[in-house]
C-alpha cells in the first residue's frame, strides 16, 4: 500500500512564521503600555459582548494574540483620534 505524504510531510515555512509571530499577554500588554491584568480582563466572555474583547488564541491555558486580529481589533477604537 502506498504511504500517505500529507501525514509526513513537514509544515510550511510561513505556517512556522505565523507561530512566531504571535504575540504573549506580556507582549500585549507591552504593546498597548497596560497591566496583564488588564489584557486577561479584556478577553474575558462575562458580560461583555464577543465584538468588544480582545481577539485571543486560547492554547491549553495560556493566550496568545495574532498581530493582524489585534491590529484590525484596535482600528475602529483608534480612528477618531
Amino acid at each position: 500500500m502506498p504511504r500517505d505524504e500529507s501525514l509526513t510531510a513537514t509544515p510550511q515555512v510561513d505556517t512556522a512564521r505565523e507561530f512566531l509571530d504571535l504575540l504573549t499577554v506580556e507582549d500585549v500588554a507591552a504593546l498597548l503600555k497596560v497591566n496583564k491584568s488588564w489584557v486577561y480582563e479584556h478577553t474575558r466572555t462575562r458580560g461583555a459582548p464577543r465584538s468588544d474583547r480582545l481577539p485571543c488564541i486560547k492554547i491549553g491555558k495560556y493566550l496568545r494574540f495574532d498581530p493582524q486580529l489585534l491590529r484590525a481589533f484596535l482600528d475602529p477604537r483608534t480612528a477618531g483620534r
